[in-house]
């Protein structure tokens, strides 16, 4: 398979749900139209900000068509189709390489955390790798996972033909320079935080997997836009501005959050599926503050 090469800002995209719970297929197509015309490299359905864990696999189905059929030619598809299972991970992936999508994001299994060890996860991703038609990339979120994937593990895997990079969404920058030291040129390797979006372009990072870049998506291609023309003081200008809009979107008030965000931002956000819930009011007006000091409104 031909190497892909990635660079530029990918959101992983919100999944609008309507009051009653069902998925609103209707505002997902409205987001991605305005997507469209935002500065993005492409998009990730099916991520952790996509409340990716509560969708059942029609749905899933379902986002990803209608994230194909929407998107700008020119964009990269990525769809999270990791499961906790080899077997079930290499049906879901044949099935969205089947809809369109060019790669496939896939988690490090979790629930056995005590077991998933390097030989596990060396042997888990090449069997995925063996047996899927697209090619994918590993997914490293111990946020969520409370499994960190080593850089032995990352170097062995790196060298696979159809493994061609990493989302590391730590934002941990020494662990970054480490999986830089082990993994060949050609290795997409992506930060997954915007916390980390400038220090990562300064160590030669070509491409971020970022959740601020659904509502603040112009800006974070902004930083890394001056960072190449070489206006190291104007990147770091934007990415200081918009860095406490982040941390209160991903860490502070999470995916409710970030929807709300979206929202005041112009996309539609809709509500989170339980059991998520929803932001009480005097949060929603922190969050308008902070996006108001970060002079997004």
């Amino acid at each position: 398979m031909a190497r892909i090469e990635i660079k530029g800002v990918i959101p992983p995209m919100i999944t609008p749900f309507k009051e009653n719970g069902d998925v609103d297929y209707q505002l997902h197509a409205e987001n991605m139209e305005k997507w469209n015309k935002d500065n993005l490299a492409g998009y990730l359905v099916l991520g952790s900000n996509s409340e990716t864990v509560y969708l059942n696999e029609e749905e899933k189905l379902e986002l990803i068509k209608i994230t194909v059929e929407a998107a700008k030619k020119d964009r990269i598809i990525l769809a999270g189709t990791g499961m906790e299972s080899a077997r079930e991970t290499i049906k879901l992936t044949n099935k969205a390489a089947r809809l369109g999508v060019h790669a496939a994001l896939i988690l490090t299994p979790f629930y056995y955390g005590g077991k998933m060890n390097d030989e596990a996860l060396i042997q888990y991703f090449t069997d995925v790798a063996d047996n899927v038609d697209i090619p994918i990339l590993i997914y490293n979120v111990p946020k969520f996972t409370h499994i960190n994937i080593s850089a032995n593990a990352v170097e062995k895997l790196s060298r696979h033909p159809n493994i061609i990079g990493m989302k590391d969404s730590t934002g941990d920058i020494p662990q970054l320079v480490k999986f830089q030291s082990v993994i060949p040129e050609s290795f997409n390797l992506m930060v997954g935080t915007a916390s980390a979006w400038y220090p990562a372009l300064t160590l030669g990072v070509k491409a971020g997997i970022l959740a601020l870049a659904n509502c603040a998506p112009n800006e974070c291609a902004l930083v890394q836009e001056e960072f190449e023309k070489g206006n190291m003081e104007k990147a770091r200008e934007i990415y200081t501005r918009v860095f406490p809009v982040n941390q209160a979107v991903t860490g502070t008030y999470g995916i409710a959050g970030l929807k709300y965000a979206c929202s005041l931002l112009g996309y539609h956000g809709g509500f989170v599926r339980r059991p998520l819930l929803e932001l009480k009011d005097e949060d929603k007006e922190k969050i308008r503050q902070i996006l108001a000091k970060a002079e997004l409104i």
